[in-house]
C-alpha cells in the first residue's frame, strides 16, 4: 500500500477522506477557539461576533468554524474580491484585509482577514477570519447606527488590501485605521487575535501537507467541497417540488418612521437544485438596514440548511446547490451609496421570512418567526479624562413554536448563534449597571406549542453623557405564528422606566446622561397551532413559573387554573374553551383536518 503522501488523486480510502475532512474541519474550529481565547472586545469573547474558515488555493470555502451561520456567505463573497484583485500578486507572507461592502465585505465593522498558506512555492490555501469589530469610526460611537444614510457616515471603508506584503506589515494603512478608530487598542487587539487564529491555521495545514503531500492534500480538499454538494443535492431530491411565496415587513428604516418595508421571498425547488428569489422585496431604503447580497445569502441558506440534515459540511459545496437571487437596489441587495451599518436586522428578518415559505413547503419541520432577530444597542462616550469607551451589545433570545414543540426561552437566534455578555464583566469594564435581565410573562405567542419567551433588560448608565443607539424592530409586525398560532408580542424602549417612562422608537440615536435607564423588552416568538389544543398542564406549568399570567392563561388558551390550589379547573376550562370557539363565529373542525397544511398558491401563512 502505497504511503499517504504518495496515494494516487481521486483514489481516496473512505477512512483517510473521513480523517482528513475531519482534520480541516477541526482547523477551522481551532481557528475560532484562538480568536475566542485572544480577542480583546466584549462583542468577540461575549458575543461571539466572529467566524472562521478555511478555503483551497482557488479560494473556495472548504470548511467553517463553529460560529455564525450569518456569515455563511460571507467568505465566499469575500474571496472573490480578493481573488478578483489579487489573484495574480500573491506571494508568501502576504495577508489581506477588507470590509468594503460595495466590494466583498458586508458591513463595515466587519474586518475580513485572509492568509494565503504556501507549500514549496505553491499555493494551496487561505486561512480566513472575520471579526465585528468594537468601532471602525464614523459618526456614532460603534459605527453601527441604524439612522444614518449614506456608507460615508458609517466609519472607514477598507478596499481589499495587502496588511502585510511578503511578511512587511503596511505600516501606513495601519496609521489610517489607527487615526479613524475611536479604540485603537482594541480594534488592534482583535486584529492580532484574527492573525493569530490565521497562524494557527498555517501550523496545522503545514502538518496535514506533511502527512498527505500537496498533490494529495488539493485533491482531498476539491473532494471535500464535492462531497457536501453530493450531500446537499441529495437531501434537497427528497424534498417536496414547488413553488411558495411569503411576505413579511420591518416596521421601517428609522428615517421614515411608520412606513413598512417589505421582504418577499419565492422558492422554487426542482430534483436536486433550489432557488432562493428575493424579487418583490423593496427597494434600498435611506436608512443603515441595507443587506449587501452576500448577508441575503447567508440568510437563504440558514433557512435552507435548518430543513437538511445535520451532518453537511459548510462549504462552497452547499452553495452549487442553492441559487440565490435578490436584485441590486434593493434592500437584500444594496448598491452605493446605501447605508448598511444595521444591516443585521434585515438579515435576521430575511431568515425568519424564509421560515414563512418553508413552513408551506414542510409544515411539520419549520418552526414560526422568532424575536425579530438580535436587537444591536451601543453606549459610547467618554469619561471624565477624555478616555473613549465603546459598549456593544447584540441580544436576542426567543425561538418562535415549532411543530412537535415550544419555543425556546433564553436561546440565541439560529442566525446568530451568539452568547450573552457576562454581567459582572460589563460592570466592571464599562460605564454600565445592569439592574434587570429577566423574562416576561404575557409576550410569547399563544398556540398548541407557544413561542419563546422573551426577556427585558436594564441598562443604567454612569457617566456624565453619552451617544446611546438602539437597532429593533418587531412593534408594528409581530412575529408571526403558524397554522393558527398567535403572533408574538411586541418589542419595547423606554428610558427611565421607573421615572418618566418614555416610550422610545425601535431605531434612535440619543444623548444619554448619568442615571439614565434604557430598559429594552424582546419582541415575543409566534406560536404554532391553535392555542385551544395546548395541554392545560403546560398551560399551569407556565402559569407556575410566571411566564404567564391566569387571566392570559384565561384569555388565549382558555385555560382557567386555581392560584390557591395551582391546578386546572378542568369544569371552568371545558367551559370557557366552548365560550372562545362560539366567540370565533367558526365551525369546530376536526383536528387532523385543521392541521392540514396550506395549498401552494397561497401566499403567507402568518398569523398577524
Amino acid at each position: 500500500m502505497l504511503p499517504p503522501g504518495n496515494m494516487p488523486a481521486m483514489a481516496h480510502d473512505p477512512i483517510a477522506f473521513e480523517l482528513f475532512k475531519n482534520a480541516i474541519f477541526s482547523i477551522a474550529d481551532e481557528m475560532a477557539l484562538t480568536v475566542f481565547r485572544t480577542t480583546y472586545s466584549g462583542v468577540l469573547k461575549d458575543n461571539m461576533d466572529y467566524s472562521t474558515g478555511f478555503a483551497d488555493g482557488d479560494g473556495k470555502l472548504v470548511a467553517q468554524g463553529l460560529t455564525l451561520p450569518g456569515h455563511l456567505g460571507s467568505v465566499p463573497t469575500a474571496m472573490d474580491a480578493v481573488m478578483r484583485h489579487y489573484r495574480d500578486d500573491m506571494r508568501p507572507g502576504d495577508v489581506f484585509i477588507m470590509n468594503d461592502p460595495f466590494d466583498g465585505g458586508m458591513h463595515l465593522p466587519d474586518i475580513f482577514v485572509f492568509k494565503p498558506l504556501y507549500h514549496e512555492g505553491k499555493r494551496l490555501a487561505f486561512a480566513c477570519t472575520v471579526c465585528h469589530h468594537t468601532d471602525v469610526g464614523g459618526r456614532v460611537a460603534g459605527s453601527n447606527a441604524s439612522d444614518s444614510t449614506e456608507i460615508y457616515a458609517e466609519g472607514l471603508r477598507i478596499a481589499p488590501l495587502k496588511l502585510y506584503e511578503a511578511g512587511t506589515l503596511n505600516k501606513t494603512l495601519m496609521t489610517i485605521i489607527e487615526k479613524n478608530v475611536r479604540l485603537p487598542v482594541k480594534v488592534f487587539g482583535d486584529l492580532r487575535a484574527q492573525l493569530a487564529a490565521c497562524h494557527i491555521a498555517e501550523q496545522q495545514f503545514a502538518d496535514l501537507v506533511a502527512k498527505y503531500g500537496a498533490g494529495e492534500t488539493t485533491a482531498l480538499m476539491r473532494e471535500t467541497v464535492d462531497y457536501a454538494e453530493r450531500l446537499t443535492r441529495a437531501a434537497l431530491a427528497k424534498l417536496p417540488d414547488g413553488e411558495w411565496s411569503f411576505e413579511d415587513w420591518i416596521d421601517d428604516d428609522g428615517i421614515d418612521y411608520g412606513t413598512p418595508i417589505r421582504l418577499y421571498v419565492t422558492l422554487r425547488k426542482k430534483g436536486d437544485h433550489m432557488v432562493v428569489d428575493w424579487t418583490g422585496t423593496n427597494p434600498q431604503v435611506k436608512g443603515a438596514i441595507n443587506n449587501t447580497l452576500s448577508f441575503t445569502k447567508a440568510a437563504s441558506y440558514t433557512g435552507i440548511r435548518s430543513v437538511l440534515p445535520p451532518g453537511i459540511p459548510n462549504n462552497e459545496g452547499v452553495f452549487r446547490a442553492i441559487e440565490v437571487i435578490c436584485p441590486a437596489g434593493t434592500v437584500g441587495n444594496g448598491v452605493l451609496p446605501a447605508a448598511c451599518a444595521a444591516r443585521g436586522l434585515t438579515g435576521f428578518r430575511m431568515t425568519d421570512c424564509m421560515f414563512g415559505a418553508l413552513a408551506m413547503m414542510l409544515p411539520d419541520r419549520v418552526k414560526a418567526a422568532g424575536d425579530g432577530g438580535n436587537t444591536g444597542i451601543s453606549i459610547g462616550g467618554y469619561d471624565a479624562c477624555r478616555k473613549p469607551f465603546i459598549y456593544v451589545d447584540f441580544t436576542c433570545g426567543a425561538w418562535g413554536a415549532r411543530p412537535w414543540a415550544d419555543g425556546l426561552d433564553g436561546n440565541s437566534h439560529m442566525f446568530a448563534n451568539m452568547a450573552s455578555h457576562s454581567i459582572e464583566v460589563t460592570e466592571a469594564e464599562e460605564p454600565i449597571q445592569l439592574l434587570a435581565y429577566e423574562f416576561v410573562p404575557d409576550k410569547a405567542g399563544a398556540g398548541k406549542y407557544r413561542g419563546g419567551v422573551p426577556f427585558k433588560r436594564d441598562y443604567r448608565f454612569l457617566e456624565d453623557e453619552a451617544v446611546l443607539q438602539v437597532r429593533a424592530d418587531r412593534r408594528d409586525h409581530r412575529p408571526f405564528g403558524l397554522y393558527g398560532g398567535n403572533p408574538g408580542g411586541p418589542s419595547e424602549n423606554y428610558l427611565n422606566p421607573q421615572a418618566e417612562n418614555r416610550i422610545l422608537p425601535g431605531k434612535f440615536t440619543m444623548t444619554i446622561r448619568r442615571g439614565d435607564v434604557f430598559r429594552h423588552v424582546l419582541a415575543g416568538a409566534g406560536g404554532w397551532g391553535d392555542p385551544l389544543d395546548r395541554d392545560p398542564a403546560a398551560v399551569l406549568k407556565d402559569v407556575r413559573n410566571e411566564l404567564l399570567s391566569p387571566q392570559k392563561a384565561a384569555d388565549d388558551y382558555g385555560v382557567i387554573v386555581d392560584t390557591a390550589r395551582w391546578a386546572v379547573d378542568a369544569a371552568a376550562t371545558a367551559r370557557r374553551r366552548e365560550e372562545i370557539r362560539r366567540a370565533r363565529n367558526w365551525e369546530v373542525v376536526p383536528k387532523v383536518q385543521w392541521q392540514d397544511p396550506p395549498k401552494p398558491e397561497q401566499k403567507s401563512v402568518a398569523a398577524e
